[in-house]
């Protein structure tokens, strides 16, 4: 989930942002804000940095065993077939 500090800080620069006006609602303006972003962020399923480096790491080492599967797979069916010819 992305960080709550994060949510915080994107709500103030929108808040900031806003016309004088609108900008004088105050707090409850800002805490309005906060909710829809905590909202549509939520809903979004994001992953924080940490948790996407984690698994790009679980990805990489699951890469590395694949490719070593797939030659120790290739040199089993290698030596399989050699010895299944026929002798002349």
């Amino acid at each position: 989930m992305i960080d709550p500090k994060k949510i915080e800080q994107i709500a103030r620069q929108v808040h900031e942002s806003m016309p004088k006006g609108i900008r004088e609602f105050g707090e409850d303006a800002e805490k309005k804000i906060r909710q829809v972003l905590q909202a549509q962020f939520s809903r979004m399923d994001l992953v924080n940095r940490e948790e996407f480096d984690v698994q790009t790491q679980v990805l990489l080492r699951t890469r590395e065993k694949l490719v070593a599967l797939e030659q120790r797979l290739t040199e089993l069916e290698a030596k399989l077939a050699t010895e299944q010819k026929p002798e002349a």
